[in-house]
């Protein structure tokens, strides 16, 4: 916070009378000293103390952090096992195909090394930001709701074969992304592995390959050309929705022009990618997106901001085929969807939400809604999948997990707005939020809360808010002992 003076050091336009020396008062020194234009200003960042003396908000968040480096071997079979999770090289590569279980040993592996590396360097097993609190939850209550399931073996299943898997990975990424330099080889890899999807979709949609829809049989789309997180076409439009607000904050942050063209020449691959993919709820992740980006970069220069939605707007039109705007009209008119789709999820939905208050305390047990669903079908919704599955107080958990970020996020944001400092973490903590903002809206309409999409984007906003709260506090203290 900035300090106010109460008195100031400017004479009047009419300077009163002020008694010469020796008649009347002393003469009282200045208040104030003259500025020294070669020292940096004293409130460049958050004060650590408040007016009181106690913690200001900065100290408290740095504190929850040790300014230490490690993990560096972690790290390396981390971003191997990023590299294996999104690319899926077994399948890619022909040689490698008898190597399908190298995922989960270099997962293995991975946790291994953490939990040695993280009890010497930090004497835990975790930090606790209440990210991490409420995954743990999440966590506990998938495992309560296995008893009380309607089919305990395939909740325990599912609690092995993805949820538990999720957790442990998330809570790696927590601890071991200390530098900016392990956050951003992260996103150059997501960004590479995006870039293939959007190329090979915008490829196949041109040559006429497309992949039934399973819950559309009367439809053709074109489908990711990695299996598992992205041979759905509604998965994949999710994760290129993401994606898109990090390239363009990557585009910002630096002012070297070929940098901006490339990685805006990403995001306008992706978007095309999404549109291709004629995902609606990929579509209304975009314009939430889309709308958060604008109101936020839009701020500091409004005019630009909305030449840019313009431009937008007109490369949407000129890249979406003639049949979008039908696909479009079914988000409101269910009945003209001739697929069934839109008022089958519909349904769907009504009964998840029903099943979450018949069930409220522990659920029908992870992964068990199909069996109070309607031909076997899955809930199409991340926040009913949670509630409906394993309660409404795990739903709760995951809603949390969601939004505090976001909150940590904007004031990140709003403390850099204020300094008027266009800074690396001032664009990434917009993208970031307009990426958690984009899987929110768009997640309504996939059941995604276990997959692996979300809990990477909740770990580089904590990472992002750990560099940069442990940054500020250093300089905070250099110029207080300076």
């Amino acid at each position: 916070m900035r300090h106010t003076p109460e008195v100031l050091d400017y004479e009047g336009v009419f300077p009163s009378k002020r008694p010469r020396p020796g008649e009347g008062e002393p003469v009282r020194k200045p208040i104030f000293k003259e500025p020294v234009l070669d020292q940096p200003a004293q409130d460049s960042a958050p004060p650590l103390t408040n007016a009181d003396g106690s913690p200001s908000f900065m100290a408290l968040e740095a504190g929850q952090w040790q300014d230490k480096r490690g993990h560096s071997l972690t790290f390396a079979f981390l971003f191997l096992f990023s590299v294996i999770l999104y690319f899926r090289p077994y399948e890619m590569i022909p040689a490698l195909s008898s190597f399908k279980t190298m995922a989960f040993y270099t997962g293995i592996i991975t946790l291994a090394i953490y939990f040695v590396s993280q009890m010497v360097l930090e004497g835990n097993l975790t930090s606790r930001p209440r990210e991490v609190n409420m995954v743990l939850l999440m966590g506990l209550a998938a495992l309560l709701s296995i008893p009380f399931a309607i089919d305990p073996s395939e909740a325990w299943s599912e609690f092995v074969d993805l949820a538990i898997k999720t957790i442990l990975i998330f809570l790696v990424l927590v601890n071991v992304l200390r530098t900016e330099l392990r956050v951003k080889m992260l996103f150059w890899l997501v960004l590479a592995v995006s870039i293939y999807l959007s190329v090979n979709v915008i490829k196949d949609y041109q040559a006429g390959i497309f992949k039934l829809g399973a819950a559309e049989q009367n439809t053709q789309r074109v489908a990711g050309s990695i299996k598992n997180l992205f041979d759905n076409s509604n998965d994949l439009a999710l994760h290129l929705v993401t994606m898109i607000p990090i390239s363009i904050a990557l585009a910002l942050e630096k002012k070297n022009p070929l940098r901006k063209v490339v990685f805006f020449g990403i995001a306008l691959l992706m978007i095309s990618a999404v549109i291709i993919t004629f995902s609606r709820g990929g579509f209304i992740g975009l314009i939430a997106v889309t709308l958060v980006l604008v109101r936020k970069l839009g701020r500091r220069n409004k005019s630009t901001a909305l030449a840019a939605l313009v431009l937008g707007i007109i490369f949407f039109i000129v890249v979406a085929p003639g049949s979008y705007s039908g696909r479009l009209a079914t988000i409101f008119d269910s009945a003209s969807d001739i697929t069934g789709s839109s008022s089958q999820r519909t349904q769907v939905l009504k009964r998840s939400v029903l099943v979450a208050l018949r069930y409220p305390i522990f659920g029908v047990g992870l992964g068990n809604f199909h069996h109070k669903s309607f031909q076997e079908l899955g809930t199409h919704n991340a926040y009913t999948q949670v509630a409906a599955e394993t309660g409404i107080a795990a739903m709760v958990c995951y809603i949390i997990f969601l939004v505090h970020p976001l909150r940590k996020l904007r004031m990140i944001e709003r403390q850099l707005f204020e300094r008027n400092e266009n800074s690396r973490f001032y664009y990434l903590s917009i993208g970031l939020q307009a990426s958690l903002v984009g899987f929110m809206v768009a997640s309504f309409f996939a059941a995604v809360a276990y997959q692996w999409y979300v809990y990477y984007l909740v770990a580089y906003a904590i990472a992002l808010r750990r560099i940069y709260y442990l940054e500020e506090a250093k300089k905070v203290s250099q110029l207080n002992h300076g």
